[in-house]
């Protein structure tokens, strides 16, 4: 990916150049660069708001609930993972703030998730407790279906994406959210059917 960026960085300087447009390659870089941080500032505020709400939700004991009522589902999903173990409270976080579109609420969640999924694989392959046996160095079953639905993410409100429409002035930022709801459920469904056939051949 660096090497990409570079390639395109480099690209448009050296097109600029033959082209006598870099006068407006370097204003587009300045104003590129006070946007960044413009949008930088704006998004930090979203995040720090919905970390705070996603933050009171645990304290207050919401979490928790919904974790119970999310069970089934969790279960469902990752029907390895043994219950009453710390992955799952963690997924059932992430799955959360996923819904209400605030993926970077989700990734502290996430990288906990992945933390406990990688401890429940590594006591399967010492042969702490039962289920199917993980080889080192390779990514368990459970790892790779949390990553797909989590990259899947169902959103019911997209709060990023809105906040980058407003920020770039667009009359309806919340014009979004039909589309995005529409997109994610579709991505998601296919996600889950994917994870369980190949769930299914792994077992065979």
């Amino acid at each position: 990916m660096n090497y990409l960026w570079a390639g395109m960085i480099i690209t448009g300087v050296i097109f600029g150049a033959f082209n006598g447009k870099m006068p407006e390659v370097t204003n587009a870089a300045l104003d590129s660069a006070k946007e960044a941080v413009t949008l930088c500032i704006t998004m930090m505020g979203v995040m720090s708001f919905w970390v705070g709400i996603m933050e009171i939700a645990t304290r207050a004991g919401i979490i928790e609930i919904a974790s119970k009522k999310m069970r089934p589902l969790i279960r469902f999903l990752f029907p390895e993972i043994p219950p009453g173990h710390k992955a799952n409270e963690h997924i059932t976080t992430n799955f959360i703030a996923n819904l209400l579109g605030l993926g970077w609420a989700a990734t502290p969640a996430g990288l906990l998730a992945m933390q406990e999924l990688g401890k429940l694989e590594e006591d399967r392959r010492k042969g702490r407790i039962s289920g199917l046996v993980s080889k080192r160095g390779i990514a368990s079953n459970e790892m790779c279906t949390f990553l797909i639905l989590n990259i899947s993410s169902l959103q019911l409100i997209p709060v990023n994406v809105i906040a980058y429409r407003s920020q770039y002035g667009s009359v309806n930022p919340a014009a979004i959210v039909g589309p995005g709801i529409a997109a994610t459920a579709v991505s998601t469904v296919a996600a889950v059917v994917f994870c369980k056939v190949m769930d299914g051949k792994r077992r065979m």
